[in-house]
């Protein structure tokens, strides 16, 4: 077999089969196969596309080039959750406790931020000692006892979604859905969970900028999963505004740590319900009203925040900042965002909204750069509340206070102020399953 004929069988938009695919990803793993040539066939699915056979093959193929992570020694349902990420997209760190107080495992791998969008793993760093990197048998323990643990990805997980993530970001294919689908479910069918949770980001600021978009993505993953044999949900959610009101990494383990003390804001509030009902279903916990209601009530009885408390103590973590916020280190530097002129807020960039988050500190430019843990955005006006001129609609935090300037006029460009009150957009915009699509609104 030739890679020449392969790339020319899907420039003419013919379907690979699977010992194509397989020869494709074990030859370009092993170093046979150089970049030109993956490049070209990247370029001919990103023109062509891939059935859902296709893509499930390509998926379990790139799952298979490395480590499949084998949890059977954690006892019960394991269930996972994936973002395609976002800003402000704190969920993890309030769906997962939530979830494990009714019983149900979660055993995550989670990531880094790099760009606009925020890493769970930055965010649990910012709580004094806490540990994101354990051994196997650490993490296992771990989940045995609390119910849940959040880690750093480790190991040799997926190595051939690393190589070609790394082609698609300088010839232009990031865009395709086939190849974002399998790059995603590739690492999620590595982590070894019985059911896989994925919250599709909708909007300004999210990877997918239209519902239509979003949807046909959540309907990729999901026939991924469920092809693998793992029952497979998604959710298409906001990302046309940031979610909940605060921004940057200590900020957002403060946000979730009080949503989970029942006063969160109402936006995020109702997503991360919304999030643990659908993994509570997938577990077989009951309908979606019963896993609801479930879900609220490791809220109102304390469980939920006990659940978070014990992770963080069995990862090292100083848990005293759990229980009460205000010990968590302040940012040296604020500045109040002060509203240019008086009406509604119509629009928020989110995506740059991100951007001058991370211009404080809160994110990376690079790879190595250093998180300032304390830095990002608190939000004190949103879309659909009036604003009058000079009234703060936001405060930033940095430790550097010459990152000021730069990331005020980034937050202001993302700011659209208007006459007219915005119709309110909804959270929730479809429901993604096996039998099909479910809109809700």
């Amino acid at each position: 077999m030739r890679m020449y004929d392969v790339i020319a069988k899907k420039r003419n938009g013919e379907t690979l089969n699977e010992e194509e695919i397989r020869f494709m990803i074990d030859g370009y793993v092993k170093g046979e196969i150089p970049d030109y040539q993956m490049s070209a066939m990247l370029m001919a699915i990103y023109l062509n596309g891939m059935s859902d056979k296709e893509t499930a093959v390509l998926t379990n193929q790139v799952a298979h080039s490395g480590d499949m992570v084998d949890l059977s020694p954690i006892q019960g349902i394991k269930v996972d959750k994936h973002s395609t990420g976002g800003v402000g997209d704190k969920t993890t760190l309030v769906v997962a406790p939530i979830v494990a107080a009714c019983g149900v495992k979660v055993a995550k791998m989670s990531g880094r931020g790099l760009g606009h969008t925020g890493g769970t793993v930055d965010k649990m760093e910012s709580i004094p000692g806490m540990r994101t990197t354990l051994t196997e048998e650490e993490f296992f323990q771990v989940v045995n006892a609390t119910g849940l643990s959040v880690i750093g990805q480790s190991g040799n997980l997926a190595p051939a979604d690393k190589k070609l993530y790394a082609l698609r970001d300088v010839t232009a294919t990031v865009e395709s859905i086939p190849l974002i689908a399998a790059s995603i479910m590739s690492k999620k069918l590595a982590a070894g969970s019985d059911c896989i949770l994925l919250d599709v980001k909708t909007g300004s600021g999210a990877f997918m900028k239209t519902l239509e978009d979003s949807i046909t993505l959540a309907e990729k993953m999901v026939a991924i999963g469920e092809h693998a044999g793992k029952k497979t949900m998604a959710l298409i959610t906001n990302m046309d505004i940031p979610l909940g009101s605060l921004i940057g990494n200590s900020l957002e383990v403060i946000e979730a740590a009080e949503t989970l003390k029942g006063k969160g804001p109402e936006d995020l509030t109702e997503v991360c319900l919304q999030l643990a009902s659908g993994m509570l279903y997938l577990a077989g916990k009951g309908s979606l009203d019963v896993c609801r209601g479930l879900a609220e009530k490791t809220i109102a009885d304390g469980s939920a925040l006990e659940r978070l408390v014990a992770m963080v103590e069995a990862q090292g973590g100083d848990s005293s900042v759990i229980k009460n916020t205000s010990l968590f280190e302040k940012a040296p530097f604020k500045r109040e965002v002060i509203a240019p002129k008086s009406g509604y807020i119509t629009h928020m960039d989110t995506e740059r909204c991100g951007i001058a988050s991370s211009m404080l500190g809160a994110g990376r430019v690079t790879k190595e750069s250093e998180i300032d843990y304390t830095a990002g955005i608190a939000l004190l006006k949103k879309v659909g509340q009036s604003v009058v001129e000079g009234e703060v609609m936001a405060v930033l935090y940095t430790s550097r206070e010459e990152l000021f300037t730069a990331s005020l006029e980034e937050f202001l460009s993302a700011v659209t102020i208007g006459d007219d009150k915005p119709v309110a957009e909804p959270l929730i915009y479809a429901r993604i399953t096996k039998s099909g699509v479910e809109r809700l609104v």
